[in-house]
């Protein structure tokens, strides 16, 4: 069976009984139809203990198709608790409780590539079809939020342009969640004068945009309106930032909160195990933050004693992002940090191709291929080693998948052994949450054994408050990517300048690299050392919280592959959606 035929062959849990299984009340539930529903946060009684610790997933540099983080993470969720109603389980996890908080999927990934976000196998938060495509309609909100505001943009310049805005610096582009690289660079307003301004504009994809950030940063409405205000539209002919308060008689951020204050409030789902997960936002770690939600993670902590989340891409993207901006706007510290392996992604690390690497060793090829492996451990010991220097206990997943030699695994476990580093099989997909057991026991065993089940942990960000953003680059070079030094283009060198002198050079970087490589170049897979990473271009988003480094060739309008999931799609006179994984 198919994910989708697992999915479609389950009995799901009515989401108020889900509800009540999480001690979430009835009157802070907006029921979705049977098996969706949204929380409202502000309803959800306090219970006077602390909030609960969060478990960060992350992983290795990935194949294309992804090392399957989103099902470690849901199958961890139901291992977790699973494990606190067994008497073997360390005892200060004995009747505590798990959540899940993920992000949700974006349609680009949907109908291009990589896939969706819900999990797979026996490791799904259901309902699948439903939270893949449209869910509760979040994504749409966003997108129509931001597009008010460009819309708003171009009708102050339309009707004389009281706040003097130089249309070459406007900085919005539109978004859409599908990807679509013919909309990356347009030309909007042409036809003669009743049809607005002509300028240059461009598309970029949901997930990509400051909205999203914002949405996914704030920890309130108030909060959100807030950041909405200090998004930079453009700047005036003397080159004086103008922001989203400043438009309009009252600012455009009360209007863009009109659309987005019911898509605020957390989603709440189940997974096949019947475990609470609240799915909210959905940034790309490889050219946004790539988190969930703090109000969602932050309502998790509320009501379970661990919170499993997980940050997109490997350590060196959502894991590092997730440590330094995240958490700190969040106000939760990690308690450990799991790192998600495949021994198909290590071997491509090692050298080998993805067909090779995708089709498995046969028995004349193994020596090949456990070299190959041997050599891609390198890469699983970088990403280790950076989420050990946050100060976090780390615990290695291995994600098994069915071409896995038993002699791969023990090659890869013996590693971990030897390096002194906890790792656990994981089975998820096959078996689900009784998959992850040993994993969700060593997650259990390293909290305890760190000083992080009572609140005591010794997790500490990259970056100091007094640190220049040219400071924060070279750190994340430096010290996550093991790159030798940060070249700037003259546009990002002119742009370093002016952001200092504007006065933000205080904040936090978000990085926009590939993610297959620590480099800025796909290519150059394994742990390279000593290279340099470009930086081409520096772009301030204040309503985020964060300046975006883009580094290499990164776009954030994505295009479709030769041939996209969508070419397999298609849907029955009954309604009955096929190839969706």
């Amino acid at each position: 069976m198919n994910d989708a035929e697992i999915s479609a062959a389950a009995t799901l849990l009515p989401i108020a009984e889900v509800a009540r299984g999480a001690g979430i009340p009835e009157d802070a539930l907006i029921p979705y139809g049977r098996h969706m529903a949204k929380v409202d946060p502000a309803a959800v009684p306090a219970t006077g203990r602390a909030p609960g610790r969060v478990v960060l997933v992350t992983g290795i540099s990935p194949t294309p198709a992804g090392e399957g983080k989103s099902t470690v993470t849901v199958g961890l969720v139901d291992g977790l608790n699973l494990l606190a109603a067994e008497d073997g389980a360390p005892a200060w996890w004995r009747g505590r409780t798990a959540m899940g908080a993920l992000r949700e999927p974006s349609l680009g990934p949907v109908f291009g590539m990589k896939g969706g976000a819900t999990g797979g196998g026996h490791a799904q938060v259901v309902p699948m079809e439903e939270i893949n495509l449209h869910f509760t309609g979040d994504f749409h909100a966003i997108t129509a939020a931001h597009n008010l505001l460009c819309a708003l943009v171009d009708n102050h310049l339309h009707h004389g342009n009281a706040l003097g805005l130089d249309p070459r610096t406007i900085a919005l582009k539109r978004c859409l969640d599908t990807n679509d690289r013919a909309l990356r660079q347009t030309v909007i307003g042409l036809g003669g004068r009743s049809q607005g301004v002509p300028r240059e504009d461009g598309f970029e994809i949901t997930v990509a945009t400051e909205t999203m950030a914002v949405f996914c940063l704030s920890r309130d409405l108030r909060d959100l309106k807030e950041r909405l205000s200090r998004i930079i539209i453009g700047r005036t002919h003397d080159r004086h930032p103008v922001t989203v308060g400043q438009l309009g008689p009252h600012g455009a951020q009360g209007a863009m909160a009109v659309l987005l204050k019911d898509a605020l409030r957390p989603n709440l789902v189940q997974t096949l195990g019947g475990s609470a997960v609240l799915v909210h936002g959905g940034p790309f770690a490889n050219i946004a933050h790539g988190a969930n939600s703090i109000i969602a993670t932050n309502t998790a902590r509320s009501l379970a004693d661990l919170v499993v989340t997980e940050a997109g891409f490997g350590a060196d993207l959502g894991g590092q992002k997730f440590m330094d901006i995240t958490s700190v706007a969040g106000g939760f510290p990690p308690a450990a940090a799991v790192v998600v392996a495949t021994v198909r992604a290590l071997k491509m690390n090692g050298g080998m191709s993805l067909a090779e690497v995708t089709a498995g060793a046969s028995a004349g090829d193994a020596p090949r291929h456990l070299d190959a492996l041997g050599a891609g451990v390198a890469n699983l010991e970088r990403h280790v080693q950076n989420m050990a220097g946050y100060g976090v206990p780390v615990v290695v997943a291995v994600n098994r998948f069915p071409q896995d030699t038993e002699e791969e695994l023990d090659r890869l476990t013996g590693w971990c052994a030897g390096a002194g580093v906890r790792v656990a099989v994981a089975e998820v997909w096959a078996r689900g949450g009784a998959g992850a057991l040993e994993l969700a026991r060593q997650v259990t065993e390293a909290v305890a054994a760190h000083g992080a089940a009572d609140g005591a942990a010794g997790w500490t960000p990259l970056w100091r408050a007094d640190m220049t953003v040219e400071e924060r680059i070279d750190a994340v070079v430096r010290r996550i990517y093991r790159g030798s030094r940060v070249e700037y283009t003259p546009t990002a060198r002119r742009q370093l300048h002016q952001l200092t002198e504007e006065g933000w050079g205080h904040l936090p970087v978000c990085m926009a690299k590939t993610q297959y490589s620590f480099t800025d170049d796909p290519s150059v897979l394994g742990a390279p050392v000593g290279f340099p990473i470009t930086v081409r271009e520096l772009v301030v988003r204040p309503g985020a919280g964060f300046i975006v480094a883009l580094t290499g060739t990164m776009m954030t309008m994505p295009g479709l592959p030769q041939a996209p999931a969508a070419d397999a799609m298609d849907v029955d006179r009954h309604g009955r959606v096929t190839g969706l994984f």
